[in-house]
Parts: structure tokens; C-alpha cells; sequence
């Protein structure tokens, strides 16, 4: 189980990601543990190394007794990186996170390359966490929780009561009053007004249209207006913006920690072998001679180099959309291209027979046929451990059209 002591305390992290990445350390909301960015965690790991952990008082983190203070949750997250041997981190939090975000930012600007700021303040009303933390200690988390799912998300989402609404309820509930009550003197005693226009690193505050908790008007402006050069993203969400719009939500974050447009000749020549395999690019290059290197550079520059790297779609996802358009195009070549390398790498026969499924539907029972045959006589040659000609597993009407196309094609 990964526990950490950090000083009198024990923290539970999770970190996610290859070695080497640039890492990004994630803060949950106060009632919240670490699995609230489960879905941006799998995202975020194919471009950083993702540490993620339970705030004190939170998840399978110590409680420890008695008041909060936002310092002592900075130092906490310090804490955890330098036992990880981590001395550089970007940080995203919400909330509460979000808290800790500021103050590490303006205290600690050597060790924090970028913070997004969602859905949090410099200052809150101080009287309503004293009553929450009161009323938690003598009632416990069941007196709270319908007052925060209704700031947790907007009344659509309850409704639908979908699983990342019953899950935060659930976290909610199971989360230790103490360490609930703690963490709500820290958010009454803060003050951050004062140390916002000392943060000089690049700054994202996300804040949501539908957050009655924190809202923008008087939170997301005052860290507008008070944090230089911050950049500002609106979602239509209301508390936990990253469960409510989660795919927008890691869109802001990638745009702002990642942007696709620095995406260099090399990155997309990078990305045009990993999908596609060397032999066949060498032989495209190769080819590239007798036809058009021009062509060669601007398939490998902005195909695959601005579209390919762009981070807001993995790589599985476009293997599929292309299978799906060259079936739906009748692009059989392209499509055998896309399928061989793709069965190589990331797809299984499952994600083929539901993009061919898709195409039946959306493009004709014809073109699903067709798609079928060539995906079963990939599979039988896998299988079989066979390395066919390609053209040779062309239907016949095919064959002739194939014959004509260069060798230098874009791929």
C-alpha cells in the first residue's frame, strides 16, 4: 500500500505515469480522496508522471487531531514530493486543492513549475466552515452530505445519479469528521488576498457557471484580477467541475500544461512511427525520392506532428476514427494500414468489430462487409503467425486501384 511518513503523519499517494515524465501532482475537494481524478489520471499519465494523494484528515491518509491550517497542507504536499525525491512539480486542485495551489505557488516558487487553481478562492465566508465544522464533529458526515452534493454538482447531475455522482456521495460519507473538521478550519482561518500578487508562476483558474459554492463572482475574479497573467477557463459546471465535464476539464488542463501547437517535425516524425511501424514509413520515405519529399514533410509535419500529437485524444481512439472513415470511404489501403499496425499495438479484435459495427450502421452494410473480410483475414494471418503481401488480401475489385497508388502515400 503506498503510505509515506511525512513528518508525525502518514500520507496515501498513488503515482501513475512512466519515469521521467514531467510530474503533476493533483489535490482533491475538501470531503473528497484521491480517486475524484481517476478519469483525468488515465488521461494525464500518457504526458505526465500523476501523483495524486489523500489530503490529511481525508481518504486512507492519518487523521490527526485538532485544526488545520492551510500552511501545514502546503508543507503536507511538499512534504510527499520530497520523500518521493520529486523537487519539481506542476500542481492542479479544486477546492480545497485549489487552496493549496495558491499558497504553494506564492511560498513555494522553486519547486512549482505551474498551478491550475478550479474552483476555489483566496478567502471564504469564515462562519459557514465553522458551522460545518461543528456541526459535522456533533452530527457526523450524514448532516452535511445533502447540502454539499447539492454544491457538488448541478441538479441535472443529481438527478441522474450517475456513478461519479453516487461515488463522490459515497467518499462523502466514509470521509472522517475529524479530519472533515479540520480541513474546514483551514479554509476559516485562510487569507490568501494578500500573498496572490507574489505568484509568479503560470497560473489556470478553471471556475465553473453552476458553482454556488465558490462562484465567480467574488472568488474566481478576485483571483483574476489578483494573480498576474493568470488565464481564466469558464465550464458549465458546478463544484466538482472535473466530474461534471471531465473531458473538458482535461482539455483546459492539456491546453494549459501541454499545448499540441509546440508539436515539433521531429514529434510528429516520432508519432508516424509509433502508429504505423518503421518498416512502412522507411518504405514511404524511401519512396519519397521517385515521387515528392514535399508531400513526405507535410504529412509528417502537420498530420501527424499537429493532429496526431495532440493530446486531447489518445492514440486507440484515432486508430479507430480512422478505421471507421477509410471503411466508411471505401480508403480499404489506408484502412489495412491502420488495422495491421493497429492489431500490432493497442486494438484488440473487440475494438474492430465495434468501429465495423459503428460503420454498418452510419455508412452502409456493404462497406461493414467489406471491412469484416479484411479484418478476418488479418486476424487468421495473425493468428497463423503469417506475414502475407497486403495487397494480396485486397478484395479483387480493390486490387487494380491499389496497384496505381504510390508507395509514397501518406500513411
Amino acid at each position: 500500500m503506498p503510505l509515506l511518513a511525512i513528518g508525525q503523519t502518514t500520507c496515501y499517494y498513488r503515482l501513475q505515469g512512466r519515469d521521467g515524465q514531467p510530474v503533476l501532482m493533483l489535490a482533491h475537494a475538501l470531503g473528497q480522496d484521491h480517486g475524484m481524478w481517476d478519469t483525468q489520471a488515465e488521461d494525464l499519465s500518457r504526458h505526465f508522471c500523476v501523483l495524486r494523494y489523500d489530503t490529511r484528515g481525508h481518504g486512507a491518509s492519518d487523521t490527526t487531531p485538532g485544526d488545520y491550517r492551510i500552511e501545514q497542507l502546503g508543507a503536507d504536499a511538499l512534504a510527499l514530493a520530497d520523500a518521493l525525491g520529486i523537487d519539481r512539480f506542476a500542481f492542479c486542485g479544486l477546492s480545497l486543492g485549489g487552496m493549496i495551489g495558491q499558497w504553494l505557488a506564492a511560498h513555494a516558487p522553486d519547486r512549482v513549475t505551474a498551478a491550475v487553481l478550479a474552483n476555489t478562492s483566496p478567502r471564504t465566508d469564515g462562519a459557514v466552515m465553522e458551522a460545518r465544522r461543528q456541526t459535522v464533529l456533533a452530527e457526523g458526515m450524514d448532516a452535511v452530505a445533502e447540502a454539499a452534493m447539492g454544491r457538488f454538482f448541478s441538479p441535472r447531475l443529481l438527478a441522474e445519479n450517475s456513478p461519479a455522482v453516487a461515488a463522490a456521495r459515497r467518499t462523502l460519507l466514509a470521509t472522517n469528521p475529524v479530519g472533515y473538521a479540520g480541513c474546514c478550519a483551514a479554509i476559516r482561518d485562510m487569507d490568501l488576498t494578500a500573498t496572490m500578487g507574489q505568484i509568479r508562476v503560470p497560473v489556470l483558474i478553471i471556475s465553473g457557471d453552476l458553482d454556488v459554492s465558490l462562484p465567480w463572482t467574488g472568488h474566481g475574479d478576485v483571483l483574476a484580477g489578483g494573480i498576474p497573467r493568470a488565464r481564466v477557463v469558464h465550464l458549465p459546471t458546478a463544484h466538482l467541475s472535473n466530474l461534471e465535464t471531465p473531458r473538458s476539464f482535461t482539455a483546459a488542463l492539456l491546453d494549459f500544461l501541454a499545448p499540441a501547437n509546440t508539436a515539433s517535425p521531429e514529434d510528429g516524425m516520432r508519432m508516424r512511427r509509433a502508429v504505423l511501424g518503421d518498416a512502412h514509413v522507411d518504405q514511404a520515405l524511401a519512396a519519397a525520392a521517385s515521387s515528392s519529399e514535399a508531400f513526405q514533410d507535410l504529412v509528417t509535419r502537420y498530420g501527424w506532428g499537429s493532429i496526431w500529437t495532440r493530446p486531447g485524444l489518445d492514440v486507440r481512439t484515432r486508430r479507430l476514427l480512422v478505421l471507421a472513415m477509410t471503411a466508411a470511404m471505401g480508403r480499404w489501403e489506408e484502412f489495412r494500414l491502420h488495422l495491421r499496425t493497429g492489431l500490432s499495438r493497442e486494438l484488440e479484435w473487440c475494438d474492430v468489430e465495434e468501429v465495423l459495427l459503428q460503420t454498418a450502421i452510419y455508412a452502409g452494410l456493404p462497406a461493414a462487409n467489406t471491412g469484416f473480410h479484411l479484418a478476418a483475414e488479418e486476424r487468421s494471418t495473425r493468428q497463423a503467425g503469417r506475414s502475407d503481401d497486403s495487397r494480396a488480401r485486397l478484395p479483387p475489385s480493390h486490387k487494380a486501384s491499389a496497384d496505381r497508388r504510390s508507395l509514397g502515400r501518406g500513411g
